[in-house]
């Protein structure tokens, strides 16, 4: 099926005579077959989206549909690649046609020549349905790839064999139960658009420990959650999500590069392989996927990004594990909704952003979770999203951000004055939140104790508190407080320095357990609580900021992390003494 370019707009192309084919089919444009998707058809005409650099190309070219939607590869040699929108992968490319992609170049997702050693755990006569496990591929040395059969299929397995096979060497043959016979392989493709089923989904009870004290402790995320990081140029967005990347406890990450500086995508590829995983020891790439879409690269694409990553994402879920998608950033995403909608001469909505942007987000959003994988056993996998967001001029009342915040449960708002004075991650304490709290509060309870909960809503009171007295502090000054408020304003500073501060590019501080997290929080408050007390009896609140022990807790996260446990419990048990001896002092005065 095949029809005419009548109308080139950029990466808009309208061609008619396509009166057979569907909306979201993938076609071929041009003579050097340039690949578009259908947005809209009109009779036999249909508005198409090319994904390349569209000069050249004018009215008169051939149109091909392919009849079929945009689709993934998705199987073993995923895993440690780099891909653009369309997963095409770019060290191909680059071995193929050098550093620059060649328009309307065609590469497979999976390469085709690699051989994988399969062990299959069915056997012949074994009946099957769609997303039982036909048998597995050590795909790299801490990635366990299980062959799904495909989720619309089932059956009969017919034959099965283990061996070495390429990505498209029939590995099996199944017989569904009208008796036709299917090729079983090792990979298996997938339309982006559409979300891959499950059986059931749960609601998020376990939290994604990050290692970022701030997120962890104030404003956590559940596993199978939705966060989103907005924030001005310069806050550390991307630093943020490197972080999330490096340390998540998740089995699996995404990195969606998408519309951000090509030089930020040269620094995850160049920092991501020599970067240790604290889980296994092996280089981070071992467990991840990069999708790059700089901001140079067809914009159309762009848009295509997102649903590419988070149908891989979805893929290692129905697996059984535990998957994080990192997109930098939905605002790219959504200007290029914005391009193509204007192009297509649709009515805008707010700024010029198509008034379907809410629902394309939670689209997006909305694959996330906690699910049962469909199959015969009881396989539980989660997928986490996480979005930055890089509203203009850091307004958050910009309509991205305003959806983006109806959408998700898990708000980290960076704050530029935090990152100007140095204080990273600058996520303000005041305007961030996190809903997933109570659902996660029997976690926290059972693993780390009731206090670590209670200790958490006591150090964002006291936060809170020092943004009350700054203001009357700076009216009347900090000697006119009394000693109590003069504490609260020295224990918020201990929190916010000591405790909230993180160095990500210091090894032993750039990740904390939260055994480690809660030992920290802990002798900052039980410092606050001792002080009161010895307020009570008349020490001077001079003497009790010099006590030694108020410098050690600064330094204390940067303790080894072997030797922490010994470092936290000599802290505490000199802040008993040095307190004791401040408020014998003051009773003394008294």
């Amino acid at each position: 099926m095949s029809g005419k370019v009548v109308k080139v707009s950029g990466p808009l192309v309208v061609a008619t005579g396509l009166s057979d084919a569907n909306m979201a089919d993938v076609v071929r444009v041009g003579p050097q077959r340039l690949i578009g998707e259908i947005l809209t058809m009109n009779g036999d005409s249909a508005s198409i989206q090319v994904y390349e650099e569209t000069s050249g190309l004018g009215p008169g070219a051939e149109v091909i549909t392919t009849g079929a939607p945009l689709s993934v590869e998705l199987g073993p040699g995923m895993i440690e690649n780099i891909y653009d929108g369309i997963q095409r992968p770019l060290e191909e490319i680059m071995r193929a046609a050098g550093s620059n992609i060649t328009r309307g170049i065609e590469l497979p997702g999976l390469n085709r020549e690699k051989k994988w050693e399969f062990t299959p755990t069915v056997q012949s006569g074994d009946k099957v349905s769609g997303g039982d496990i036909l048998g597995t591929v050590q795909e790299t040395s801490v990635v366990l790839h299980k062959i799904l059969v495909p989720p619309r299929m089932g059956g009969t397995i017919l034959s099965i064999q283990g061996g070495s096979y390429t990505v498209t060497d029939p590995i099996g043959i199944l017989v569904d139960d009208a008796g036709e016979r299917h090729e079983l392989t090792l990979m298996q493709k997938w339309p982006v658009r559409v979300g891959r089923p499950y059986s059931h989904k749960y609601p998020p009870k376990t939290p994604l420990c990050s290692g970022q004290r701030i997120i962890d402790t104030l404003f956590p995320i559940a596993k199978g959650g939705t966060a989103a990081v907005p924030g001005p140029f310069g806050s550390g967005k991307t630093v943020v999500q490197h972080q999330l990347a490096k340390w998540a406890d998740v089995d699996i990450v995404i990195y969606i590069g998408c519309g951000e500086r090509g030089n930020e995508m040269t620094d995850v590829l160049r920092e991501f392989p020599e970067l240790q995983d604290p889980r296994t020891g092996e280089s981070l790439m071992k467990r991840t996927v990069l999708i790059a879409n700089t901001s140079d690269m067809p914009v159309a694409a762009r848009e295509a990004s997102i649903y590419t990553g988070i149908t891989i994402a979805e893929y290692f879920r129905d697996m059984g594990y535990d998957v994080a998608v990192i997109a930098d950033s939905t605002s790219r995403w959504a200007e290029a909704l914005r391009e193509m909608s204007g192009r297509l001469e649709e009515m805008p909505g707010e700024e010029g952003y198509p008034a379907y942007l809410g629902s394309r987000l939670s689209q997006f959003y909305e694959r996330a979770g906690v699910v049962e994988c469909i199959g015969s056993d009881d396989r539980r996998g989660s997928l986490t999203a996480v979005g930055a967001v890089s509203p203009p001029g850091g307004d958050l009342s910009e309509p991205v951000s305003q959806a983006t915040m109806r959408i998700v449960k898990v708000f980290w708002a960076l704050d530029a004055g935090l990152a100007y004075r140095r204080h990273f991650p600058a996520i303000n304490w005041l305007n961030s939140y996190s809903l997933y709290l109570e659902s996660l509060r029997p976690w926290y309870d059972e693993n780390l104790g009731e206090e670590f909960m209670a200790d958490r809503d006591r150090a964002l009171a006291i936060l809170q508190e020092e943004s009350s007295l700054n203001e009357i502090v700076q009216l009347v000054g900090k000697d006119s407080l009394s000693p109590a408020d003069q504490l609260t304003l020295e224990t918020a500073r201990m929190i916010r320095e000591d405790f909230l501060q993180q160095n990500a590019f210091l090894d032993v501080d750039s990740y904390s357990s939260y055994d480690r997290q809660e030992k920290l929080l802990g002798l900052i408050l039980r410092c606050d609580a001792l002080c009161r007390e010895a307020i009570g009896k008349g020490a001077a609140t001079a003497d009790l900021f010099a006590i030694p022990s108020r410098e050690r807790i600064g330094r204390a996260k940067s303790v080894p992390q072997e030797e922490y446990p010994a470092v936290y419990a000599a802290i505490a048990s000199a802040l008993e003494t040095e307190i004791a001896a401040a408020a014998a002092k003051g009773e003394a005065d008294v």
